[in-house]
C-alpha cells in the first residue's frame, strides 16, 4: 500500500489559525470562569495542586475545563477553515481531516 502524502494547509491558514487559537483559548478560559461560578458559586475553581480541595471537586473542575475547551478549540478550528474555504475555495486539511 502507498502512503498517501499529507497535504500542508494553505499558508493563509497558518496566521489565520494562530489568532483564532489564542481567542478561543482566551474565550474558552472564561466560559469556563462563568461555569464554576454558576456551579459551585465560587470565583476560583481547584486546581490538582489546591491542598484544601477534595478528589470529587478537583476532577469535577478538570472534566468541565476540558469539555469547555474541547467544544470552543472545535468550534473555531471549524469556523476558521470555513472561512478559509470560502475566501480561497480550498480546505484547509488534506484528507478526511483530523488533528496532528
Amino acid at each position: 500500500m502507498a502512503k498517501k502524502k499529507k497535504q500542508k494547509l494553505p499558508l493563509a491558514y497558518k496566521p489565520v489559525g494562530f489568532a483564532l487559537g489564542w481567542v478561543g483559548g482566551t474565550l474558552a478560559g472564561l466560559a469556563f470562569q462563568k461555569t464554576w461560578k454558576v456551579i459551585r458559586h465560587e470565583d476560583d475553581a481547584p486546581d490538582a495542586l489546591d491542598p484544601d480541595r477534595g478528589w470529587g471537586e478537583i476532577l469535577l473542575a478538570a472534566a468541565i475545563q476540558g469539555a469547555i475547551f474541547a467544544a470552543v478549540r472545535s468550534a473555531v478550528d471549524r469556523t476558521g477553515a470555513k472561512a478559509i474555504e470560502r475566501s480561497t475555495g480550498v480546505w484547509p486539511a488534506g484528507g478526511k481531516g483530523g488533528r496532528d
